[in-house]
């Protein structure tokens, strides 16, 4: 059975479309810039996908998603089967000083026997729509088509 995440993107319309997304912690990730950063989401099992879509933005931000109604943009596969399924919701308002993520344990450097502990997100900000086509996970890249077309195709 494929692994099920569910994710929170929040949206603003200004001169254009923006969304706010988050840069992925740990070692792998530092320094990179496309491809690395992502929808704030996460696995789940048994609750309810916006509920878990809620917790997880909690937990990977460090304040909780303003409290507004979210439309489904649906569920999306990755290549790996993964899946994940992602609720819009606009939040012109919101504003974070700092992330405050929880963390994740990863021996690193490899093989040295040393356990360290990385944040699950290092940074978060908003971006255009145009910007984030090339920051996010190719997995996640469709998204930002859904999101548009739910805009009734406003331009990014």
């Amino acid at each position: 059975m494929p692994v099920k995440s569910a994710g929170l993107l929040l949206y603003r319309k200004s001169t254009g479309v923006e969304v706010f997304i988050a840069h992925m912690g740990g070692p792998f990730w530092a320094g990179r810039q496309a491809g690395a950063w992502s929808i704030p989401k996460g696995e789940f099992t048994s609750e309810r996908p916006l509920t878990a879509a809620r917790r997880e933005f909690t937990e990977e931000i460090g304040v909780t998603p303003p409290d507004a109604e979210a439309v489904d943009l649906g569920t999306f596969r990755y290549s790996s089967g993964k899946t994940v399924r992602v609720f819009a919701v606009c939040a012109p308002e919101f504003e974070v000083d700092a992330v405050r993520s929880n963390t994740f344990e990863l021996e690193w450097p490899p093989r040295s026997g040393m356990i360290r502990e990385f944040p699950e997100v290092d940074d978060a900000r908003w971006t255009p729509v145009f910007e984030a086509r090339e920051l996010l996970t190719a997995g996640q890249r469709p998204v930002l088509d859904a999101l548009l077309a739910e805009l009734d195709g406003s331009a990014d």
